[in-house]
């Protein structure tokens, strides 16, 4: 970690009295929210955005924050640099209640807290070079040190040769990175991104988070992400909150969440990246078997909370008869072995109920859907 990551803001700590009531490992929190709430004033009356948030993200860490249109997510994230004010509770950072900064913390507050946003907010008018040069100047940073800070900058993004061209002359992709550079000018320790790849294609998003992961272990900066994409959060994000109607309402580390979705909400922000039974195998499904040459229809779900892949050989000796794997897979997440097997047994010696417990030995979860022939 660099001596910049390191250096606190230059604010008073919390008084003795308020930072013993903490717990010890909330105390490390580098973000603490506690009894957040933000309401607005909307033309039929108050409309609450946020009710009652208590999160910690811890230092270094990639944390995600996901949910529908109107769930709160960019309301949450702006209370960290306030440029929204709570209407309640408190926005900790580094233990240091931001709630009754003046202008001059702001200012210094701001300098800290690196933003990146999903349209880039860039000034066509600029080229590259003035458009990451520009908080410098503001800043009054000497003329020699602005030009060594953009040039680190700019490599760092893998935009040196573009540092002449204007907006108008970029892809988004290389857009978004010179917003990602003029958001690292001030050395900040953390990095809030809103829907940062949102405007993105895919291939482009990727390179954009693989861009993210760098800078995060380079720099070990605290990375909050908000986004509609459950994709996104997958690739880049230790753990994540799942927001709905201003309420937290399900979070954790992001295998676990996306192995074993507690919430309605997170069971539909996952629906896309999981495979749906398809239309065909879907028309051809009966209830009960009508033959004796009908396939019992399993489906095996793994959450992560085994230690190793599901050993295939072994379970399709268990199951007996003739399995064939009709659709799904496997992949790793934080280290950890997630995903789903839709499976047909025909000709084995064991009933439905039977190869459901069977196969409970190597999936958490197995449903028997019904028969084909």
């Amino acid at each position: 970690m660099t001596a910049a990551t390191q250096r606190r803001l230059d604010i008073p700590e919390l008084k003795n009295a308020e930072r013993t009531e903490l717990h010890p490992k909330l105390n490390r929190a580098h973000v603490r929210f506690i009894g957040l709430g933000k309401t607005y004033e909307g033309r039929q009356g108050p409309v609450a955005a946020l009710q009652g948030i208590d999160l910690a993200i811890q230092r270094g860490e990639v944390f995600g924050i996901i949910g529908r249109s109107g769930a709160g997510k960019s309301s949450l994230i702006r209370t960290i640099n306030r440029l929204e004010q709570p209407t309640s509770g408190r926005v900790l950072i580094d233990q240091v209640d931001i709630g009754e900064f003046d202008e001059d913390r702001l200012v210094a507050l701001r300098r800290r807290i690196g933003m990146i946003f999903q349209h880039f907010n860039l000034m066509s008018a600029k080229t590259v070079w003035q458009n990451v040069e520009l908080p410098l100047k503001v800043a009054g940073v000497p003329k020699e040190q602005r030009e060594k800070k953009v040039r680190e900058l700019l490599e760092l993004v893998g935009l040196q040769a573009k540092h002449k061209a204007y907006p108008a002359q970029l892809s988004g992709g290389q857009k978004q990175r010179v917003g990602i550079a003029r958001a690292l000018v001030h050395d900040p320790d953390i990095l809030l991104c809103d829907e940062a790849t949102s405007a993105l294609d895919p291939e482009t998003t990727q390179s954009i988070l693989g861009l993210l992961r760098e800078i995060n272990k380079r720099l070990g900066l605290t990375i909050v992400l908000i986004t509609h994409e459950m994709a996104v959060i997958r690739d880049i994000c230790d753990r994540v909150v799942v927001l709905e109607h201003g309420h937290v309402v399900e979070q954790g580390p992001v295998w676990e969440v996306f192995g074993n979705p507690q919430h309605e909400v997170s069971q539909t922000l996952l629906a896309p990246l999981q495979h749906a039974l398809p239309e065909e195998l879907q028309s051809r499904l009966q209830v009960q078997s009508s033959s004796s040459g009908a396939a019992v229809v399993l489906r095996l779900q793994f959450t992560g909370s085994a230690s190793d892949e599901p050993d295939l050989a072994a379970l399709f000796a268990a199951l007996g008869g003739r399995v064939k794997l009709l659709q799904g897979g496997i992949e790793r997440i934080q280290g950890h072995a997630l995903g789903q097997l839709l499976l047909a047994v025909s000709s084995s010696p064991w009933n439905a109920e039977q190869l459901r417990e069977r196969a409970g030995q190597w999936a958490q979860r197995v449903e028997v859907l019904g028969y084909v022939v």
